[in-house]
């Protein structure tokens, strides 16, 4: 018996090393059969560590810290501890894992709070260093709904003890305590925390990485505050080397992702490089999606024969989501996106139902005023966890699209089943890019290099495109509109129809101008018509364009406007019975 357990034992561990522990070869990263891995990953941001701008706290509290003091001061020590407590139950399930698998991901990055697994230093005695089960048992139970849909989990310290940036919501920095950089016990907590996190899954393959410290961004010697300037890099470097040392003590297995000052790409002082399983990675946001804006990382690939990864990019359009996969993917650069939930979201796969209720708090934090009662704080807070349920929140299709997908092809395919005779909300148009599926004239922002903080999405609705969506509250809506058209804009449909001459009922409003499209099938123009002003945004009339000829079976309807400055809300078409 003793003989057939070891046996079985020793086939499963050639089976685990067999798929697995990704390592650096060369310039690739690789399985245990020496295959190149393509990650395309998620990061689960705000589940361990809370951010402001994804609670929409960020004018008055964005480092966590700052957030549950807000909590704490409408519903108390106990109630904050059950809101928190129910928050990170519903934050992350085998749901969502399930998901994640099904819509094309293979790894998750899991940013972590330290404070989850090890107690700030000003609660340990006489330097010690105490661990606590939570944060352990979340990754435990992480680690094994990854394991079962075949999914590298990568570790990432995103709040590293005292807090690793001056850019405070990101590592949850209270300015007020000792700082990691401040502080050579926050350090030492730091490095044992990872040797601890490397002794308990060293000999699990589905732990992808170790991103030891996420986006360092501190002045050492420099004026810009962020590290953006910094030459050397001393003490970033140091720490790194002394965590990678504590890491490889009790586990040789994995592979460690190491970032640069200043957000993670500011590499100076950092080589050479002191381990030969390291990989580096850069974050990406808001910028030009060529060559010339990875060029510094593959340069950094090529001299020093090392992996990139781009373990952080998003809040973007979906323009900007599938031009940025296609250079990285082009170029065998892994990735993750950032982020998985956000309350009221358009620009990530999944968004979080903000109840009118949570406004309420939102004012009363922000400025002041009467207080609202505790069992309506709590009764608020308590239905804002419970929407972050995957089977809760409003997965966005044409994210998830733009991701994979459109990064294959240019084709484009419809987002919702629109069959004629019937009525096609203005908003169900095709999916793909901006000049295949629709053209707008703003679908992008380009801020890190412009200078302009521009929006894509003027009514930051339901949709993540160049189109922009409002709220409609026109009877016969799907609930949004398509608004502030201009001139020369256009948006395509896939429709299936019963073969024959339509009459399209146009359902539109206008407050001043006087709008005009046409429809446009297979390169044949309808003729255009005249949508006079309705006297008010939410004055709807309808109007009927005749003629427009459907083939059986799918079309390709282009419904493009001459002149703008009108809303959408339907077509409705119908078979002209007096044509033969």
């Amino acid at each position: 018996m003793k003989k057939i357990l070891l046996t079985s034992l020793l086939f499963v561990s050639i089976a685990s090393l067999a798929q697995g522990f990704l390592h650096r070869d060369g310039q690739k990263i690789v399985d245990g059969n020496g295959k190149n891995v393509l990650l395309r990953g998620l990061g689960l941001g705000g589940w361990m560590v809370q951010e402001g701008y994804m609670l929409q706290t960020q004018p008055f509290a964005s480092p966590q810290y700052q957030i549950r003091q807000k909590i704490q001061e409408v519903i108390g020590e106990e109630g904050t501890k059950e809101f928190y407590a129910v928050y990170k139950a519903n934050g992350i399930t085998k749901r969502d894992v399930d998901s994640l698998a099904k819509w094309g991901f293979n790894s998750i990055r899991l940013p972590m709070h330290y404070n989850l697994y090890t107690p700030p230093i000003e609660q340990e005695k006489n330097g010690e260093i105490t661990w606590i089960e939570e944060g352990f048992t979340m990754t435990d139970n992480l680690l094994k709904w990854c394991a079962e849909n075949k999914i590298y989990l990568i570790l990432d310290l995103h709040a590293a003890p005292g807090g690793q940036g001056n850019d405070a919501a990101i590592s949850d920095f209270d300015t007020t305590k000792p700082g990691l950089w401040q502080s050579e016990t926050n350090q030492k907590k730091m490095i044992a925390l990872w040797k601890k996190l490397a002794s308990r899954y060293r000999d699990n393959p589905w732990i992808g990485a170790y991103d030891i410290i996420n986006e360092p961004n501190w002045n050492f010697t420099g004026s810009n505050k962020n590290g953006c300037d910094e030459n050397s890099n001393g003490p970033l470097r140091d720490l790194m080397v002394a965590v990678t040392k504590a890491i490889r003590e009790v586990d040789t297995n994995h592979l460690i992702f190491i970032e640069g000052n200043c957000w993670g790409n500011n590499y100076n002082g950092i080589f050479p490089l002191w381990d030969d399983n390291l990989a580096l990675s850069f974050h990406k946001y808001w910028n030009y999606n060529d060559k010339a804006s990875i060029e510094t990382m593959l340069g950094y690939r090529e001299k020093y024969n090392v992996p990139i990864w781009m373990g952080e990019s998003g809040e973007n359009s979906n323009v900007w989501f599938k031009d940025v996969l296609t250079l990285v993917e082009s170029n065998n650069i892994g990735w993750a996106f950032w982020p998985m939930k956000k309350i009221d979201n358009i620009a990530g796969v999944a968004s979080v139902t903000k109840i009118p209720e949570y406004d309420v708090l939102l004012k009363y934090w922000r400025d002041g005023g009467q207080k609202p009662t505790p069992e309506f704080a709590k009764k608020t807070l308590m239905k804002i966890a419970d929407n972050y349920k995957m089977e809760n929140v409003t997965v966005k299709p044409d994210v998830v699209d733009a991701m994979f997908r459109q990064v294959q092809t240019d084709d484009t395919k419809p987002y919702k089943k629109n069959t004629v005779p019937g009525k096609i909300a203005a908003t169900y148009y095709d999916l793909g890019t901006n000049g295949k599926a629709y053209f707008d004239n703003d679908f992008v922002n380009y801020r890190s290099v412009t200078g302009k903080d521009e929006r894509w999405n003027l009514g930051n609705s339901m949709r993540n495109d160049g189109v922009d969506i409002l709220p409609c509250k026109d009877k016969d809506s799907n609930g949004y509109q398509v608004s502030f058209i201009e001139d020369g804009e256009w948006i395509q449909y896939t429709v299936d129809a019963k073969q024959g001459n339509y009459n399209v009922a146009i359902r539109y409003s206008s407050e001043k101008a006087e709008g005009k499209l046409y429809v446009e099938i297979d390169g044949i123009k309808s003729k255009e018509i005249t949508l006079s002003a309705t006297a008010g945004d939410n004055k709807w009339k309808t109007v009927i364009l005749s003629d427009i000829a459907l083939k059986s079976g799918s079309n390709k309807v282009k419904v493009v406007f001459e002149k703008g400055g009108f809303n959408l809300n339907y077509f409705d078409f119908a078979i002209n019975k007096t044509k033969k």
